[in-house]
């Protein structure tokens, strides 16, 4: 690698270094103007040098932020992650960071920014996971940035992340599991809530639920898609379900199987009655002329009345999800069992997520074990308080 310094003025020198040729084997130089005295291009033109060799150096460009965010996502983003992550990435950054440091060129942005980026998320009310996402993007695409060679450093490695706040997780108890299916029973979308706490899926996993889906001679349903509204408008999809592990079968109580049963006739005889207006999507859950459902309609138009109604805490349809694993968790069924149930990618993502309920479950555990090696539940425990006391 060949440099040269050539005097352009007064106290004015080129740096300029052979860069190697390009595909049509025109010789490319790197130049930068230096403002001092010949020591001070010299040892730039050293300092420069020896990162070219160590393979850190990263010419200076004028590309900005936003051209290079187009660049990752085409490039790198769009080739591993899933359509529908990839969907919510590029809201993410069209929403909350292009606005703000878009027009900044790539190599200029600093830690400083990305803190006055967060800072100002949450003072406009978004919470901490919003503003964590975008910090896991950023990072991941100045990650490749370095990778790239088209940035020295990854300036959101110094910045500070949002505290990720864990949310107390709302749930049904199994009373008030019991009352809700109760007054939910002349409700139209009684079966969506009932499957939704028999089976643990996903809001989006029942809406994307066909009738090849079912098994009624074994009591399962396959999760096979998930139904998705992408950018946040009325156009609907159906994609491969979240993880590997999330295309799953499930057993289902035979009562809700009955009501499948009853449903399917029922929407027969929908079907006949809108004629040449109804929409063959194969749905089990659907509108009266067979078109998709958005989860934010039976959120606001039935899930909130009927628990307003029973006096109910308030819930959206995730809680249904997690009232399942938190019943079948504290009843002592195996978490594995539970984490397949749900589709988790991995046991130990079930165990963080519901750990509030493992106190019990260790409990549960000591006394069945009491049960085994002493005949009966309180031996053990007695025997305990008599050593103490003797």
């Amino acid at each position: 690698m060949a440099g040269q310094i050539i005097k352009k003025g007064e106290k004015k020198w080129l740096v300029r270094i052979f860069m190697g040729r390009d595909r049509n084997g025109k010789r490319q130089y790197f130049n930068k103007l230096i403002r001092g005295n010949k020591k001070d291009a010299s040892d730039y033109l050293s300092r420069t040098l020896t990162e070219i060799s160590q393979g850190t150096f990263v010419a200076p460009s004028s590309t900005t932020l936003d051209e290079y965010l187009n660049e990752w996502l085409k490039n790198s983003a769009k080739q591993k992650l899933s359509e529908r992550t990839y969907t919510h990435q590029v809201y993410c950054l069209d929403r909350y960071v292009r606005p703000k440091l878009g027009a900044k060129k790539l190599t200029a942005i600093q830690p400083l920014d990305l803190q006055e980026l967060y800072t100002g998320m949450r003072e406009r009310g978004l919470s901490p996971r919003t503003i964590q996402i975008v910090h896991n993007i950023l990072n991941r695409a100045f990650n490749q940035a370095v990778r790239w060679r088209v940035m020295v450093s990854n300036p959101a490695q110094f910045a500070d992340k949002p505290k990720q706040e864990r949310r107390e997780m709302q749930v049904l108890a199994p009373d008030q599991a019991a009352k809700f299916l109760q007054a939910a029973k002349q409700d139209r979308y009684f079966l969506y809530f009932s499957l939704a706490i028999d089976t643990g899926a996903r809001p989006s996993e029942l809406l994307g639920l066909q009738w090849k889906d079912i098994d009624f001679e074994q009591c399962r349903i396959s999760i096979q898609r998930t139904l998705e509204y992408p950018d946040y408008s009325n156009e609907f999809r159906f994609i491969e379900p979240k993880t590997p592990r999330s295309r799953r079968s499930i057993t289902i109580s035979p009562l809700n199987m009955n009501y499948l049963r009853e449903h399917r006739r029922q929407q027969a005889e929908a079907r006949l009655k809108a004629g040449s207006d109804w929409q063959a999507y194969d749905l089990v859950f659907c509108t009266r002329e067979g078109k998709p459902l958005q989860a934010r309609n039976i959120l606001r138009r039935h899930l909130r009345p009927i628990l307003k109604q029973s006096e109910l805490p308030t819930l959206n349809l995730y809680s249904l999800r997690h009232t399942c694993a938190t019943l079948l968790l504290s009843a002592g069924v195996n978490p594995k069992i539970v984490s397949e149930r749900l589709g988790h990618a991995s046991i130990v993502l079930t165990l963080d997520t519901y750990s509030h309920v493992l106190p019990n479950m260790q409990k549960m555990a000591a006394e069945e074990l009491e049960k085994i090696l002493f005949g009966e539940v309180g031996t053990l425990l007695a025997h305990q308080k008599e050593k103490a006391a003797s």
